[in-house]
């Protein structure tokens, strides 16, 4: 059977007082409406296409790496008018729509399965999802009959005997194409506000004589987001899933409560993670690692045996059994080799690091190839930029470059060479040299005695 998503992400969001529309805020790392969309692929439907309405062009550019469709929503009437807008997209097709909402991210794709199941086993033209509350204020509520679902009830419709019901509606749906078209075509928006609802829908299929069924979650998975308030709530939900899934998986999370990781990082098992970190983004931690506390690891590989400490690593790659930090600063586009030694206060810019070197303490690296087996002595500076444009300095295999050394881009030091301690390179390093470059020193004897008689 052809099945396919529509989402809502029309909304204006005024409760979020943002001029980011409200599908866009993130949950751990990822846009809600992103979520959303990549549960719907994972689920299996086939096509998945976004109403758009305030904010639409930033909408399709953070959505448009997901290869969805658009509908636009130019006036916000209701959801019954969401899904009008998007009957083009849907004319023509026979089959399954899963109706889900942009803004609430923690839906989970084993539920929208089961959804879409429930509705072709038991040949529904819809089903709803619903959930149980204990204290449903302020929800529709399910109204069961011997068939599945008699009808959607709005609190303020209740009788007192309704009141007592706990399943509420969700506010996502599958429904069998055609019938929803057809419905929609009858779809009115004769009530107090003007709007037309999705939930009248309901009422037309039953009044038709059409089988409507339910289908029970949890109410956490319905969350929807409509404040800061509910966006930090579905982030803590969210940040527990992704914890215990790393812990089921083999990883160990000392302090889950402390330790954020984005949805679409990776971790191997048999990692040590300590409270305090953040991994951001499409991170890759592999087997083995020890991750002490408050570090901030985006997009970056961590490979086999890495232990990092304190330190922050961006857009970059970590060789195996590295050490970086306490304090370490690794911007983006830097590759540091196996077995190497990244220390405290270094800081490496857009430069690669070969295997088992070694810049342990207050060194800055700026665009720099560094070959393998270097050392570097405390408080080097690479000196890339020189107020206008940055420059390269190549550094070959077994360099070791003595304390607070100044190498001035572009200049390059070859294979095997040494540089004095204290000295300013401006020019090449021959292979096998040993470069000094400081002013001579020069005592004055009895100077300050001197000075101090002419005070």
């Amino acid at each position: 059977m052809y099945k396919c998503a529509v989402i809502l992400a029309a909304g204006e969001g005024k409760r979020m007082k943002s001029e980011l529309p409200k599908v866009l805020h993130k949950v751990c790392g990822k846009e809600m409406v992103n979520h959303v969309i990549d549960t719907m692929r994972a689920a299996g439907l086939e096509e998945v296409n976004v109403i758009v309405g305030k904010g639409a062009d930033k909408v399709k550019e953070m959505t448009s790496s997901r290869q969805v469709s658009y509908s636009f929503q130019d006036k916000q009437l209701g959801t019954g008018h969401a899904v009008i807008c998007a009957k083009d997209f849907l004319q023509g097709k026979k089959g399954a729509v899963a109706i889900f909402t942009g803004d609430a991210p923690l839906i989970k794709v084993e539920t929208v399965q089961s959804l879409i199941k429930h509705h072709e086993e038991g040949g529904y033209s819809a089903v709803i999802l619903t959930s149980i509350m204990e204290n449903p204020q302020g929800y529709g509520r399910i109204i069961r009959d011997a068939e599945g679902v008699e009808k959607i009830v709005e609190h303020k419709d209740c009788t007192e005997e309704q009141l007592l019901v706990k399943e509420v509606n969700a506010g996502m749906y599958v429904f069998d194409i055609e019938s929803l078209l057809e419905s929609l075509n009858k779809l009115t928006n004769d009530n107090a506000q003007g709007e037309y609802y999705l939930t009248d829908v309901i009422a037309i299929l039953k009044s038709e004589g059409k089988r409507v069924g339910a289908l029970t979650t949890d109410f956490e998975e319905t969350l929807g987001v409509n404040s800061r308030v509910e966006l930090a709530v579905a982030e803590q939900v969210m940040r527990e899933r992704i914890n215990k899934k790393h812990m089921i998986n083999g990883v160990t999370i000392i302090d889950p409560k402390t330790t954020y990781i984005d949805s679409e990082v990776e971790i191997e098992s048999d990692t040590l993670i300590y409270p305090g970190n953040v991994l951001q983004g499409k991170t890759i931690i592999k087997s083995g690692c020890v991750i002490y506390p408050n570090n901030r690891i985006q997009d970056s590989i961590i490979e086999k045996g890495v232990t990092v400490q304190s330190s922050v690593i961006l857009e970059s790659s970590i060789g195996e059994n590295t050490t970086v930090g306490p304090y370490a600063y690794i911007r983006p586009e830097s590759v540091i080799g196996n077995n190497a030694r990244i220390g405290d206060f270094v800081e490496i810019k857009k430069s690669t690091i070969g295997d088992n070197t070694k810049v342990s303490h207050l060194t800055y690296i700026g665009d720099a190839e560094v070959g393998r087996d270097c050392n570097f002595g405390c408080g080097t500076v690479v000196v890339n930029y020189d107020g206008k444009k940055k420059h390269k300095t190549i550094i070959g295999n077994n360099a070791f470059i003595g304390c607070n050394t100044n190498l001035v881009s572009p200049v390059e030091v070859k294979d095997n060479s040494y540089i004095a301690a204290g000295s300013t390179i401006t020019r090449e390093v021959p292979s096998g040299s040993l470069a000094i470059a400081r002013a001579k020193q020069v005592n004055i004897e009895g100077w300050v005695n001197r000075r101090n008689s002419n005070k």
